[in-house]
């Protein structure tokens, strides 16, 4: 691999080389010292700067933390083609094969004219796919993988079930569960919380995922945007409170709901808050 002119573009087998290359035994010590097992926090944190480019929707941050995330498939494709498993090409072809495999209604002969029937169709073939090549899943939710954020889990977890028929017919259904489980927790906050308490909140929890899964939101994402907004809600409060010179620390409940009030109207006008 050379380092190519300005005017030319590299290409994924350029990408590939150059993380050859700093794997070899005279390349970067910090590369050659990386393992499968070292990679895993950077992964995570990489997917999740690329989540935050997308709710800014900033294209230039995007494509840059798709490179990102992009540099950890082609270093751990790397690591295991050292080990002779497979390589980045390899993983190019599998995906590239399923994609065919799954889309017969594009590349083949059948039809599905909805996402619901596409979705169908992906879950036959997958199943297919499975049939033979490891034991017998125990349950219809094994394939949900149990390192998935909670509330993301509980959304995967209500569709799984759903596809063997175990799901409420509407979001209606779903707020009176959630009606329910309130009441439930309601009950064991009083007179004083008591050890069943916890179980109860995450049994609401778990109803609300699943109201948002009736109404085609995602939890996760939705409790996301709610964390952003409080943090430039929260940012705001601190900069009129610092305006006023009042202490946030000791200013009373009734100061820090009117601070807290004007911080929201001072941001209402941005619809992307």
């Amino acid at each position: 691999m050379v380092d190519r002119p300005e005017t030319e573009r590299y290409e994924l087998g350029d990408l590939i080389a150059i993380l050859a290359r700093l794997r070899a035994p005279d390349g970067c010590p910090w590369d050659r010292e990386q393992s499968l097992a070292s990679l895993r926090s950077y992964l995570i944190e990489e997917a999740h700067e690329l989540l935050e480019a997308i709710d800014r929707d900033d294209a230039e941050a995007h494509r840059e933390e798709l490179g990102d995330l992009l540099l950890q498939i082609v270093f751990q494709s790397q690591i295991r083609a050292e080990q002779g498993r497979f390589d980045m090409r390899d993983v190019v072809d599998g995906l590239a094969r399923k994609l065919l495999r799954r889309h017969p209604h594009v590349f083949g002969q059948e039809q599905a004219d909805t996402p619901a029937e596409v979705v169908v169709h992906w879950e036959r073939i997958k199943q297919q796919e499975k049939a033979g090549q490891e034991p017998a899943s125990a349950s219809a939710l094994d394939s949900v993988p149990r390192s998935l954020p909670a509330l993301l889990s509980a959304h995967r977890l209500g569709e799984r079930a759903a596809r063997s028929g175990f799901d409420w017919e509407s979001a209606h259904q779903v707020l009176t569960k959630v009606h329910e489980e309130l009441a439930e927790l309601l009950a064991e906050l009083e007179p004083e919380p008591s050890a069943r308490a916890g179980e109860e909140l995450g049994d609401l929890l778990f109803a609300l995922a699943n109201l948002a899964r009736h109404l085609s939101l995602c939890s996760e994402d939705l409790l996301r945007q709610a964390n952003r907004r409080f943090r430039e809600r929260f940012a705001a409060l601190e900069r009129l409170a610092e305006e006023r010179g009042l202490q946030l620390d000791q200013a009373d409940a009734d100061a820090l709901e009117a601070l807290w009030q004007q911080a929201k109207r001072s941001l209402a006008g941005d619809e992307s808050r």
